[in-house]
């Protein structure tokens, strides 16, 4: 039988030993004392011990047929049922991976599924928004150190087996587990981004998926967009979270090799096998130490990409994880080696403390935290992740154990690869302006999918490939050919489906009216003469038109069509508003401006003097609408504090735009839809109301300067209904609820504004 397994009425197994007790298995009775050797010998035989239960009348069941599908218990791999751990150890791995009865091997604990339930529910809470848990993010840690722990003790025990270790055996497991739903995946969501994703980050998804496929993953999201101001500002990619598949898989491909040569070249010239593991212990532990490092001396708050996403100082929680497998070992006290009864009174209560410190840690950590990285936080959470770990595995019978065992738990740590592989896409894809839901209701159907979806997967996918079903109806010799095909086809598929469609023309019926507001008057009575016969003109027949402002203004005037007789400049700074406030909150969370923001004024005087703009014109659409720290505190527009900050900035900038005796042109800011909270909401930048009050501010300057000012009104002609929309008559306009797209511009905003702009340059009025 194996491991665990009772042995006729009155017996048991005791695990990965090859022996048996009577009874409850509390004692020794004279079956115990009577045993033949050969049942004792870790490499009994089937045959043998069905022999001597026909000889001593212990019962004549035989060995269960081994299934593929038992396997690979690092990633939940079929045990017994939670309900039948009291009565019997769980099933071993030796059915698992494939190995001969009475061999010591790792055996299989549901706690550990429990584990990974708790890891994967954090994460996703976490990015469903649920208040109370803003360091939900650490079960990506706890995946971690689960992953380095398994994986070494399975890398152990083969080793202890057969005295080698088989790379492409091990590599070959990794990839039936992890490779099919990935490839899914990522069909499906690229796929599901050609309908549903802007231009912009359609690209930027080819390269996040062909990424991820080869597991660099991580790398990808710490250098995407590096250049392109509007590829750093997009929204998250729906693949964002494969950056952790990156880390796991490059563990994956270089631990075993560390692990067989600590075992064998180290082993041989320094002596034994122990010898070997305890310098490859030490190695681990100095491991932990240089990844540690390396995360205190990465962090910058302005860009936490490196320090978050890096394989370098994320690689602690593996390590230790790898650690906790060796030491486990090395005391003799692993899984294979534990009977369900042994109590470990003092690992308890570090256990109860290692919990209360996590738990506290997920209620008050926050990704941007300092401490997390300079003080060693992410190092503490690993240990204290390890420390119920060796609890749970060592004591089988104990409080944590039985509590990670929960039914619950451990089905939802069995599909908790599929749920985290699913939820991330789903929220982003799946969000309140495409469902008009919001807060319980949308967190209800997200939660749904993201349950149904994953089990879809697990029974359509991971469990036939995992038993071998699939694998039945393929050539002896062709799985790894299989494989590199499925891949090559994958990449085929994001490669063709990150292609954007061609932007169609829509003609519009009527151009849409002009929209005039020369200050609060109403008339448009012009007390100068025209821009282009002011006094002091730079020569030139042509109106010379300038945009100033963000981004938003920058999409604008670099769009705008070639239009023959109109020379025109674009001064706009991406990334840049008026307000020079550091401190801001952006989509809820601190940020600092772009250093180079506060010298908008300097460029902005350079970019007039260079042209001498006969009409300059001013878009600013979205940091004068963010939160800012004004006199310590955070503030906004609307706010008479903040109101008048912002009227002095605009009084500057009108000044500076209007400097050479350009008529300035204020264009009201746009509606915007930029992000959604995970509840499904806006965040405050994008409610409508701070963008009613930023156009009132527009207007009430142009009240104050009404003989070199003028509003148009932008916002009626992109908004016509009186809220955001991201197209008009068919026509894309947005291409991420902020910036306005190349077709929007020439066939939408540019038959209506250019028309305006040179009528402004030449008659003084639109």
């Amino acid at each position: 039988m194996q491991g665990g397994r009772r042995v006729g009425r009155g017996t048991k197994r005791v695990a990965g030993t090859g022996q048996a007790r009577a009874g409850s298995g509390r004692g020794n009775g004279p079956l115990e004392k009577n045993r033949p050797a050969s049942l004792i010998h870790a490499r009994a035989g089937a045959r043998e011990v069905r022999a001597h239960r026909r000889r001593t009348g212990t019962g004549t069941r035989t060995e269960p047929r081994k299934r593929a599908g038992d396997r690979y218990p690092e990633r939940g791999g079929r045990g017994p049922r939670t309900g039948e751990a009291r009565d019997r150890p769980s099933m071993s791995a030796q059915a698992q991976e494939g190995t001969r009865p009475g061999e010591p091997v790792f055996q299989y604990r549901p706690a550990l599924d429990g584990v990974r339930a708790f890891a994967v529910a954090g994460v996703v809470l976490f990015h469903a928004g649920v208040p109370g848990i803003p360091g939900g993010f650490l079960g990506v840690d706890v995946f971690f150190v689960l992953s380095g722990f398994l994986i070494t003790s399975l890398l152990l025990a083969e080793h202890d087996k057969h005295g080698r270790i088989s790379l492409s055996g091990f590599w070959a497991r990794r990839a039936r587990r992890l490779l099919p739903a990935l490839l899914v995946l990522l069909i499906a969501v690229v796929i599901a981004g050609q309908f549903l994703l802007p231009t912009v980050e359609l690209r930027l998804l080819r390269g996040d998926g062909l990424s991820a496929l080869v597991y660099v993953a991580n790398w990808r999201m710490i250098y995407r967009g590096a250049g392109n101001y509007f590829a750093q500002t997009s929204a998250p990619s729906p693949l964002q979270h494969t950056w952790s598949l990156g880390i796991e898989e490059q563990f994956y491909l270089v631990w075993p090799l560390i692990v067989v040569g600590a075992l064998g070249w180290l082993a041989t010239r320094h002596g034994g096998t122990r010898r070997g593991r305890v310098m490859l212990l030490a190695l681990t532990l100095a491991g932990v130490g240089a990844s540690s490092y390396a995360a205190s001396q990465l962090f910058d708050p302005t860009n936490l990409n490196r320090v978050y996403f890096g394989t370098d100082s994320r690689a602690q929680a593996l390590l230790i994880g790898c650690a906790l497998a060796l030491l486990l070992g090395l005391a003799g006290s692993s899984a294979r080696h534990t009977g369900p009864r042994q109590v470990h009174p003092t690992l308890g209560a570090l256990a109860i403390l290692a919990a209360a410190g996590l738990g506290w840690m997920l209620t008050n950590a926050a990704g941007t935290s300092a401490w997390l990285y300079r003080s060693g936080g992410l190092t503490l959470a690993a240990v204290a992740v390890a420390v119920i770990l060796a609890h749970a595995v060592v004591s089988p019978n104990s409080p944590t154990a039985r509590l990670l065992a929960l039914p619950p738990l451990v089905w939802l740590g069995r599909i908790s690869y599929g749920v985290y592989l699913w939820h991330w896409p789903l929220f982003q894809f799946v969000n309140a302006e495409r469902t008009g839901l919001s807060g319980p209701s949308l967190l209800g159907l997200r939660l749904g999918l993201v349950l149904v979806i994953p089990i879809a997967s697990y029974l359509a996918i991971e469990q036939p490939i995992r038993r071998g079903r699939w694998l039945r109806r393929i050539p002896r010799l062709a799985p790894a050919g299989t494989a590199v095909l499925a891949v090559l086809a994958t990449a085929v598929v994001v490669v063709v489906a990150t292609i954007p469609t061609p932007a169609r023309n829509t003609a519009l019926k009527t151009p849409p009216n002009p929209v005039f507001s020369p200050g609060t008057t109403g008339t448009a009575t012009p007390r100068t003469p025209p821009p282009m016969r002011r006094s002091g003109r730079r020569p030139g027949a042509q109106p010379r038109i300038d945009f100033f402002g963000d981004s938003v203004s920058w999409t604008i005037g670099s769009y705008l069509p070639d239009e023959p007789g109109v020379d025109v400049h674009t001064r706009a700074i991406e990334g840049c508003g008026i307000t020079t406030q550091s401190d801001i909150l952006e989509l809820g969370s601190p940020h600092s401006l772009y250093p180079y923001c506060p010298s908008w004024p300097s460029r902005w005087q350079q970019g007039v003097d260079a042209d001498d703009p006969d009409v300059s014109v001013i878009l600013l659409n979205r940091w004068e609408l963010m939160d800012a720290k004004l006199g310590g505190k955070y503030t906004h527009v609307g706010k008479p504090d903040f109101d008048a900050y912002l009227t002095g900035q605009l009084d500057r900038a009108v000044t500076i735009a209007g400097s050479r005796g350009a008529r300035v042109v204020l264009l009201t800011a746009a509606y915007t839809h930029r992000a959604e909270r995970p509840d499904g909401g806006l965040y405050d930048e994008d409610q409508p109301s701070r963008v009613d009050a930023w156009n009132r501010d527009l207007r009430a300057e142009t009240a104050r300067h009404p003989d070199n000012t003028m509003v148009l009104d932008l916002n009626r002609l992109v908004c016509p209904s009186g809220t955001y929309i991201d197209s008009v008559n068919g026509l894309q306009v947005r291409s991420d609820g902020l910036h306005f797209t190349p077709e929007g511009v020439r066939q939408l905003i540019a038959p209506w504004l250019i028309p305006q702009l040179t009528a402004i340059a030449s008659k003084g009025m639109p």
